[in-house]
């Protein structure tokens, strides 16, 4: 199984969410990093319109959504537990920071499914619920106002987790044709003579301004059609001299 792949084998379980608010605005949040996998257990009101209304057209999340009696559902079949916890617990298994909880996530999905747990909006999970997970996760956050909203969490940890799966692969701007060594030599021979002509240049001193100039187009690793755009434009600058 591919490491993007692997998403579709987690599952997002939230534990009696009670704000349906929060259940569309988390569905929200895991579509956007690919997972589509949301387990609700003992939900206060679902399904419910605002749900839909702040999932923002992650409906697909929500219509394949499972709702469950009690944890161990939610968790039945699963290679990892993680549950999250903003803060510190007796805990008997592993506390780790979020983005290695993902990798590590990730890397069992490879063998199967893997639950990532959210406790209540009020209290987090309890020190049972904890108990199912064998890896406890926290977000670093301010230790002075540590507990974050539950779609809020949810969106940190899928985007941790899509990282973790795909190495934070992004979209790349267009490369065009640069410019030549030769094209680049000409636009400053024309420069050159452009400023010479407008008196802003004393060839015979030209002190710092040439080899500056000369910096700042090596730093801009000029395309050929900035090259052509900058001598129309002292094409034009040549125009109006002459004319006076």
């Amino acid at each position: 199984m591919s490491a993007p792949d692997r998403l579709q084998a987690l599952r997002i379980v939230l534990v009696a969410p009670s704000h349906p608010g929060n259940i569309g605005a988390a569905a929200r949040a895991m579509l956007t990093m690919g997972l589509a996998r949301l387990v609700l257990v003992r939900p206060r009101r679902f399904p419910d319109p605002e749900a839909i209304a702040l999932a923002s057209g992650a409906t697909d999340v929500l219509d394949g959504a499972e709702v469950v009696a009690t944890l161990d559902a939610a968790i039945a079949g699963c290679v990892s537990a993680v549950g999250f916890s903003a803060r510190p617990r007796e805990f008997a298994g592993r506390v780790l920071a979020v983005r290695e909880a993902a990798a590590e996530a990730i890397a069992h999905a490879a063998h199967g499914d893997v639950a990532l747990v959210f406790g209540t909006e009020m209290s987090g999970l309890s020190n049972a619920e904890l108990a199912h997970c064998g890896i406890v996760a926290t977000i670093p956050s301010n230790a002075d106002y540590a507990s974050l909203n539950l779609a809020a969490a949810v969106q940190v940890v899928a985007y941790e987790l899509r990282v973790a799966a795909t190495g934070g692969e992004v979209w790349r701007a267009p490369r065009f044709q640069p410019a030549t060594v030769d094209e680049i030599e000409a636009l400053y021979a024309h420069g050159t003579a452009t400023l010479a002509a407008m008196r802003f240049l004393d060839p015979r001193m030209p002190k710092r301004l040439l080899p500056r100039l000369r910096r700042l187009f090596s730093r801009a690793a000029l395309e050929k059609e900035e090259v052509n755009i900058l001598r129309g434009i002292l094409a034009r600058v040549d125009q109006l001299l002459s004319r006076r």
